[in-house]
């Protein structure tokens, strides 16, 4: 963990002066709606022109890039790909394929009705180089809903999802949220719901908005998780870090 730090300190202080000038040019800018929480889609989208990078950096030293961009008013298109073992002393980093991420946001809400917005993300986690497949299968399509509810700046998240078209289950999940002073978020998440074959995951975590354009996520995956995958492999709980930056072009 900590080479993991060091390498956060470094990120952050080459980005500094850049996004200290960004602000200044913009103080009035407020904190742009989150297209995502921990691992959970929101039916918030990148506006036109937007553009958001993220990193990942996950248990095992493994990091996760993605890029998205707001390509329409509307719609949404992106990629990530992750790497294994790139951070620390082990050998073996392994470049994993690269996965779409597509979201469509076709209403914008209502007093009573959320906002909503299909997709499409491909990007799993724990990838299985033996079953040549993510051990925990990414979101695949999607219907996520969004609504502010009860007090600002708390936000309610849902909806479902369908994984893999081989057996067509469908699957769920739900999210909560709320940010403080548009200066830092709370994120709770309970994901992949209904099947027992592949358990439901607990997530939690704090977003922390260093800048409107910039924010750090600490979080923790698969709370009072341990046991293991249908091949063996340790599941338990893990830390991660993430950065994401977003700005238009």
């Amino acid at each position: 963990m900590k080479k993991l730090y060091s390498v956060l300190a470094v990120l952050l202080l080459a980005a500094a002066p850049a996004l200290a000038a960004k602000d200044k040019e913009n103080a009035e800018s407020l904190v742009l709606p989150d297209v995502e929480m921990i691992d959970i889609p929101t039916a918030g989208i990148l506006d036109y022109y937007g553009f958001m990078l993220k990193t990942r950096f996950y248990s095992g030293g493994g990091v996760l890039g993605g890029l998205n961009f707001g390509v329409q008013e509307r719609l949404n298109l992106g990629a990530s790909m992750s790497v294994d073992k790139l951070i620390g002393s082990d050998s073996g980093v392994k470049m994993r394929r690269p996965e779409i991420q597509v979201k469509f946001r076709f209403y914008d809400g209502g007093y009573y009705v959320p906002a909503m917005a299909v997709g499409y993300d491909g990007q799993g986690y724990y990838y299985s180089a033996a079953d040549k497949k993510y051990l925990e299968k990414g979101r695949g399509l999607y219907l996520a809903c969004s609504k502010e509810v009860g007090v600002p700046g708390l936000a309610l998240h849902g909806g479902f999802n369908v994984p893999d078209f081989d057996n067509n289950y469908l699957f769920g999940f739900l999210g909560l949220n709320y940010t403080l002073e548009d200066q830092v978020a709370f994120m709770l998440e309970y994901d992949s719901l209904f099947h027992a074959d592949d358990p439901e995951r607990l997530n939690a975590g704090t977003r922390i908005y260093i800048t409107p354009y910039f924010q750090l996520d600490l979080g923790m995956r698969e709370i009072g998780r341990s046991d293991k995958f249908a091949n063996g492999f340790p599941r338990k709980a893990e830390r991660i870090v993430q950065m994401r930056y977003n700005t238009s072009f």
